[in-house]
């Protein structure tokens, strides 16, 4: 079955403005046949045209960038995913002297070392990420090492950076275009904001209400720090030539081997289980999310920056990969509608529905009861009436900027003993779903909660 064009941007041009989202460029590979289309525009105030070429922001889809490099050095015999990181970087050490000797790339890769963010202002030089490697000496644990999911959004990929550029003798960004972007052909795709062609990019936009245009955001790119975990920028084509990499166990669309069939094989399937389940898929693998689509086994990276997304499905057993960048949002029920819309086209079934809540359920509120907390982030759980409520805290500025208030209560509707849903409040957001989990000794109360990949574990 084939793609209709023409109908589909219509539907899509649709939801853009329902969603207030400015543009989005689609893409999909097919039995190796590539079809993409643009809507909308590049920026609000321009009203420039967005087009196939027009480069947006991948943010967290780049761990599936350079996951692809680390394991290129896996390929080579330079390392070994669970040797320890300290073989590699003789001084690396974090608080916990247990995990400073023992945590190991593939810790990094799952997502599982549990090392908080505690790296500073590492600056924007070209020693960013060895001076991130340098500032965790002190950072404690969010939890143990190994014992849970808890994503890192900069740090542990920024290791696996520092390896690849002391192995490589050169910086990240090189290490990329040397190792992945040029053996793949690329010639849109990039790590440094210095190297986007400025007449092609997407500007990242944020959406105050759905009845006003959405404005243009406040920080154009992500800190250095980033980089490895959320700088690279590309297009709807070139994003299909990394999946393509991963179709086809190891080749990329020209016919250069990026890696050996071996490697993807675990890249795919090195796997630990993520705590909340449902909003982005029940496992992650090395560099990828897997989810469960009616029983097939999918393949993702999503990616968020500060007004721009991106997400990306790959289906092995359909031969099939979409990928969906946005210059707006996020809004997870767009990326489902336009999903199922493009698999409906496919002949393929469409994107699973989230639970519905069990109302059989009978919970005892107090073992959930309690705060929850990172740094930026602080969750309260609270009961009453035989109910659950979250209440979130929003950073002040955040809140001001966007015109609302600092903190948010939700109701908590369970679908299992640890999972629920999380209804919005307003027009602007979707359903929710967090995991609250652990409970001490068995019987006692929840130590953690997981909501959007992150780990939160309780304070007293």
């Amino acid at each position: 079955m084939t793609i209709d064009v023409p109908g589909l941007s219509a539907r899509i041009g649709d939801l853009l403005t329902a969603y207030a989202i400015p543009s989005a460029a689609i893409g999909v590979l097919r039995d190796g046949e590539l079809t993409e289309f643009a809507v909308g525009v590049t920026n609000v105030v321009t009203g420039e045209p967005a087009t196939t070429d027009t480069v947006y922001q991948c943010g967290s889809m780049t761990k599936t960038w350079t996951a692809l490099a680390f394991l290129q050095l896996v390929d080579e015999g330079a390392v070994d995913l669970d040797t320890p990181v300290r073989t590699y970087l003789p001084g690396f050490a974090v608080a916990d002297p247990e995990v400073s000797a023992t945590v190991t790339p593939r810790h990094l890769l799952q997502h599982t070392n549990g090392i908080e963010e505690a790296y500073g202002d590492p600056g924007e030089d070209d020693d960013v990420y060895e001076r991130m490697v340098d500032a965790v000496a002190d950072a404690p644990q969010v939890f143990p090492l190994g014992h849970t999911h808890g994503y890192s959004a900069a740090l542990g990929y920024a290791v696996l950076a520092r390896i690849l550029e002391v192995h490589d003798g050169k910086r990240w960004d090189d290490v990329m275009r040397d190792r992945v972007f040029g053996p793949l052909g690329l010639t849109s795709t990039g790590s440094r904001r210095e190297q986007v062609d400025e007449s092609r990019a997407a500007t990242g936009h944020l959406t105050v209400s759905l009845t006003e245009d959405p404005i243009v955001t406040p920080v154009d790119y992500l800190p250095r720090a980033f980089g490895p975990g959320g700088n690279v920028t590309s297009t709807v084509r070139e994003v299909l030539a990394m999946a393509y990499v991963i179709l086809t166990e190891g080749l990329a669309p020209n016919g250069k081997r990026i890696l050996s069939a071996e490697r993807v094989r675990e890249m795919k399937e090195s796997r630990v289980p993520v705590p909340d389940p449902y909003m982005f898929g029940p496992e992650w693998a090395l560099g990828l999310i897997v989810c469960d689509w009616h029983g097939q086994t999918v393949y993702a990276s999503d990616g968020s920056t500060i007004g721009q997304n991106s997400r990306l499905r790959i289906l092995p057993e359909a031969n099939t990969a979409i990928v969906l960048l946005t210059n707006g949002g996020p809004r997870e029920s767009f990326y489902r509608t336009v999903f199922t819309e493009i698999l409906t086209d496919l002949g393929l079934p469409g994107v699973p529905d989230l639970p519905a809540p069990d109302p059989a359920l009978t919970l005892d509120p107090t073992r959930y009861a309690g705060v929850y907390e990172r740094p930026g982030a602080r969750f309260e759980v609270t009961a009453e009436d035989g109910k659950l409520h979250l209440t979130l805290g929003i950073d002040p500025m955040q809140a001001e900027f966007l015109g609302k208030p600092d903190r948010v209560t939700y109701e908590l509707l369970a679908v299992s003993e640890t999972h629920f849903l999380v209804p919005p409040t307003d027009e602007l957001e979707d359903t929710q779903t967090v995991a609250i989990y652990d409970f001490a000794g068995g019987t006692g109360s929840a130590q953690y909660l997981h909501t959007n990949c992150r780990v939160h574990p309780r304070v007293e």
